[in-house]
């Protein structure tokens, strides 16, 4: 399966910043309409201007919510109702983090990153599936992190891993609907995640390493986009994170353990 965007319908999670404000710029000069949604009204205000700007008579549509919660979740799914909108195109990428050991954090927080990367994702897949126009496509943003255990990361890392299964199945059950699926996971990309990953008394992550695996949220984007145009299953932008998650995927977990113990060591001196 593939999916074609010009045209495209697209309901965009998380789209007030980063990752999800991208694809909403990429997608406008050739949508037909967008319905974004995030947490912050102005900055999905200042998003549709952008998307606007690019192009005129695009249809965009804002609802601001949380979706990691039964309520905000329904309340988006009533509005997508209300204002009738009919997407092609659903884009999965509303997700947080959490630096620091899961002993020190708080409860509350790693309750929240389980509730929008896992339960939030799935459960507004499955609400749109049957809604979504055919040829259909749905792009979920799992992660690098998703290859390996990472310690002082360890639900992040976890929840993106079932992401990158759940899509990687969900792309052939959805095959005979024609409806592609694309699982996105990017290294390292500037964006906002590590400003709400931080923790208001702690320390950032150790970013040894990172500077050959980081590209910017624009070439995510664009190969993601693409990705979906050729039907392809999953993807690891960037050919330094293509590179890294191959090696992860084949180094065996009696040499991986060590390096593992010793970056986490490192970063609690």
């Amino acid at each position: 399966m593939n999916f074609d965007t010009q045209h495209c319908r697209a309901v965009i999670t998380g789209a007030s910043s980063g990752l999800g404000a991208e694809f909403a710029r990429q997608l406008a000069p050739t949508a037909t309409a967008l319905y974004l949604t995030g947490r912050r009204q102005e900055a999905l205000e200042a998003v549709k201007t952008a998307c606007l700007t690019l192009n005129p008579a695009l249809q965009i549509h804002l609802y601001a919510c949380d979706i990691a919660t039964d309520e905000g979740r329904g309340a988006l799914l009533e509005n997508v109702h209300h204002c009738g909108f009919q997407p092609n195109l659903l884009i999965n990428n509303a997700g947080m983090g959490d630096y620091g050991t899961v002993a020190s954090a708080q409860a509350e927080k790693l309750r929240a990153q389980m509730d929008l990367n896992m339960t939030a994702l799935v459960l507004l897949t499955h609400a749109f599936i049957p809604h979504l126009q055919r040829p259909g496509g749905i792009i979920n943003i799992s992660s690098l992190a998703s290859t390996l255990p990472m310690p002082a990361m360890a639900v992040y890392a976890a929840s993106k891993a079932f992401v990158t299964s759940f899509s990687e199945a969900l792309a052939i059950e959805l095959a005979p609907e024609s409806i592609a699926v694309t699982c996105v996971c990017p290294g390292p990309t500037p964006t906002r995640f590590s400003q709400t990953a931080r923790r208001p008394d702690g320390e950032d992550t150790d970013r040894g390493g990172q500077g050959a695996l980081r590209i910017p949220p624009q070439q995510v984007v664009a190969e993601s986009l693409a990705a979906l145009r050729v039907g392809q299953a999953c993807l690891y932008p960037g050919l330094g994170v293509k590179i890294a998650a191959r090696l992860f995927r084949l180094l065996p977990r009696i040499f991986l353990r060590p390096l593992l113990r010793r970056r986490y060591a490192k970063g609690t001196v």
